[in-house]
């Protein structure tokens, strides 16, 4: 794995304009950075990025269903306890998965860690799956990159395969999304374009416009009712507003189904770290009560765990909210001392979790974090992300990928 610097592409950004990509640039800073890329070998990618990716997404699968069976671990998920039935029901009745994104941990040796999993309403698609590739094209094109370079992205050609499992030809799908936000909409936009070209029906429709009908029925802004929904709009906020009591009654199909609800929420991290201890490619990962407790001496069911962690946890641990977005509320702490902290606390109300630090490698500067895209129940394709800080914020640069040797 190395970062390599290489010619920007001339008019590329007339060129993203004219795709739609219009926050190659956000709050004056560049998002789309392709002054430089990173390089992997095919080893790194299959063995270090690509298999491991697919069992962990396996891992989780297995947490689910430990976890929509026991009261104690949807407590400690904070899933709504009305929300229950209706997240045990979807596992219990296979409602298939589309896609998610593991955030990992990497800088070319060792196994990749995993940070989080983005199981619900990733974004970043876009990027990853066509302007990425886009760029590989014409970079090789113009002999910038070599003839016999690949990327690591059929993440477009998995999520129409897809959509074809997952609904009959002709079948329509509502794909709703913040109107105002454009990271939001392009994500939507690429999961439509994939879905049309499965041969499915494909309509936006605005989050807050969406209305409950006379019969209960979710239904658009032109009063077309809503059979299957791909929404992003995650589970823990839609389980909690005014429509949450709605959601089983309704019968609407939603994408992602309810039982993501236990993935796209950082207290999944412990229960995995419980599950499957010393994992290669997890963190040692435990509620903060718990590790406070553990610490004052007071029986835990996890101290054992937690003392087994502690020369690891001691040398440096993350706090983070189970339920937050963007690396708010994220705290860095080694040996002893808060040594990095997101200016945004604003998910801090929530539960914390601690989890031990992976540190990120440092490119002239800047630290990269790799997202493994999951479409179905494997990984298809990689996308990173690069920040100035330890911590990855809303503002982070996307940096393309290629594979050479």
């Amino acid at each position: 794995m190395q970062k390599i610097t290489v010619p920007e592409r001339p008019g590329w950004r007339d060129r993203a304009a004219e795709l739609g990509f219009t926050f190659a640039d956000m709050g004056g800073e560049p998002y789309w950075d392709e002054t430089s890329a990173y390089r992997f070998t095919l080893r790194q990618i299959e063995d270090d990025i690509e298999d491991p990716s697919t069992e962990l997404h396996e891992m989780c699968r297995q947490a689910v269903a430990h976890a929509v069976t026991s009261e104690e671990w949807m407590t400690r998920l904070a899933i709504p306890r009305p929300a229950w039935d209706l997240v045990e029901r979807s596992w219990a009745h296979g409602e298939p998965e589309l896609y998610g994104r593991f955030d990992l941990a990497y800088d070319g040796n060792g196994p990749a860690k995993l940070l989080e999993y983005n199981a619900d309403t990733p974004t970043s698609l876009y990027e990853s799956a066509s302007f990425q590739w886009l760029w590989f094209e014409e970079q090789r094109d113009a002999g910038v990159l070599g003839p016999n370079t690949d990327q690591f992205n059929r993440i477009h050609e998995a999520l129409v395969e897809r959509w074809a499992e997952m609904a009959p030809q002709g079948e329509d799908i509502h794909f709703a999304a913040n109107r105002d936000n454009p990271e939001d909409y392009a994500t939507v936009e690429a999961l439509a374009w994939a879905a049309r070209e499965a041969g499915l029906g494909a309509h936006f429709t605005d989050l807050a416009a969406i209305g409950l009908s006379d019969e209960g029925q979710f239904a658009d802004d032109k009063d077309r009712v809503i059979g299957t929904l791909f929404k992003l709009y995650p589970w823990e906020d839609m389980m909690r507003d005014e429509f949450g009591a709605h959601l089983q009654s309704s019968s609407t199909r939603f994408i992602e189904p309810p039982w993501k609800a236990v993935l796209s929420n950082k207290a999944v991290l412990p229960l995995l770290w419980q599950m499957f201890p010393d994992h290669p490619n997890l963190l040692p990962a435990f509620f903060a009560a718990d590790v406070e407790a553990a610490r004052r001496g007071e029986p835990t069911a996890f101290a054992a765990a937690i003392a087994a962690a502690e020369p690891q946890l001691a040398r440096g641990q993350v706090s983070k909210p189970i339920f937050s977005r963007e690396g708010a509320g994220v705290v860095i702490t080694e040996d002893g001392q808060v040594t990095d902290q997101a200016p945004d606390d604003s998910y801090s109300h929530h539960v914390q979790i601690v989890q031990a630090l992976a540190p990120l490698p440092d490119f002239d500067g800047f630290h990269p974090v790799l997202g493994a895209w999951i479409v179905g129940r494997s990984c298809a394709g990689l996308g990173m992300r690069e920040d100035r800080s330890r911590i990855t914020h809303n503002l982070s640069r996307f940096k393309p990928h290629f594979i050479e040797g």
